[in-house]
């Protein structure tokens, strides 16, 4: 092998020792010189590399971002800076590459925190208002000294500002969980829990609900974090009564050293092509039918808690339609 002329060795030796990537191709594409930080970057040696068309285009002054492929499939986004030189009498464009995967995740990742906090600027606007709204009219209608109420309508008045004040309630609970959830502050401590008991215990947190029927063994428990469980169980009941129909149904069963809790309705049920998007954050079905939407926090909060405790929460239609809204959660041991 015949040794490179002066001017290509001491470029070479240059190249060698700069920081970033360097790849230098002639007019066709072709890679003619690498440095070792380029074969890093691209994943294969140098003898591999030249002689191969690098296949991005290369444009004297532009600076770029390019998504280089890598062996095993393997990603990495690089930042490209291309100029012009001649070597040995040789015009070549040089691609100055720099690793910015590192941050062009962390700028994706604050975008996204960005999206996230502008929806939820817009639900507890959306949210918030309309409660507030219905809350100072009936407030104003109880200070007008000509209004005369009956005892039972008066009773009604302040039965609607109870149930909006609860709806507030429930909305900054939900947005304190999430803002748990976001900040990685979920730390389950886990223990064993009596799912009958703690099921009983929820549902007489909700005033005038309907008749719910329960099929659980009474000795029946789970391992897990037992004021998690529950908020898993209120926003599925919550739910199944916003949205659902009687009859409503629990029912607990112990399954390959898990046990499975659904909530179930027999309402309209949910559109498949919404599915796969239930959990999802910020998720609402829109339907003209539905006179609350709500906040689509509820079951994105259930599913992020199911995994904090090692378990998973899903949907399944019903056997009769209507829906099944499941968790899954380890099993306690036997006492």
């Amino acid at each position: 092998m015949s040794e490179p002329p002066p001017e290509s060795g001491r470029a070479a030796r240059v190249m060698a020792a700069l920081a970033d990537g360097i790849i230098a191709v002639d007019e066709a594409g072709t890679i003619r010189i690498c440095n070792p930080a380029a074969e890093e970057l691209l994943g294969r040696s140098a003898n591999e590399l030249i002689g191969t068309p690098f296949g991005y285009p290369v444009v004297n002054g532009e600076s770029t971002e390019i998504d280089l492929v890598l062996p095993g499939g393997r990603t990495r986004v690089v930042e490209m800076r291309a100029t012009t030189a001649t070597l040995v009498g040789e015009p070549l464009h040089v691609a100055a590459l720099r690793d910015v995967t590192i941050r062009h995740e962390a700028e994706q990742e604050m975008e996204a925190e960005l999206e996230r906090n502008s929806m939820v600027i817009a639900v507890v606007a959306h949210e918030v208002r309309n409660p507030l709204t219905g809350i100072g009219m009936l407030v104003d209608m109880l200070r007008e000294p000509e209004e005369t109420f009956t005892d039972q309508e008066r009773t009604d008045v302040l039965d609607q500002i109870a149930d909006r004040t609860s709806r507030l309630q429930s909305l900054v609970k939900k947005l304190l969980t999430v803002a748990k959830i976001d900040a990685q502050a979920v730390r389950a401590m886990v223990e064993p829990v009596p799912v009958l008991e703690l099921i009983l215990e929820r549902l007489a947190e909700f005033a005038d609900r309907p008749n719910v029927n329960v099929t659980c063994d009474p000795h029946v428990r789970v391992l897990a974090d037992r004021s998690e469980l529950s908020e898993i169980l209120i926003n599925y009941l919550e739910n199944a009564f916003r949205y659902g129909a009687p009859p409503f149904e629990i029912h607990v069963a112990g399954r390959d050293g898990a046990v499975e809790i659904r909530v179930c309705d027999h309402g309209p049920g949910v559109p498949e092509a919404f599915r796969p998007r239930l959990f999802e954050r910020f998720s609402r079905e829109s339907r003209s039918r539905r006179e609350s939407k709500g906040s689509g926090l509820g079951l994105w909060i259930v599913r992020s808690l199911a995994q904090a405790n090692g378990g998973e929460a899903y949907f399944e239609p019903g056997d009769q339609g209507g829906s099944c809204f499941c968790v899954r959660l380890p099993e306690a041991p036997p006492t």
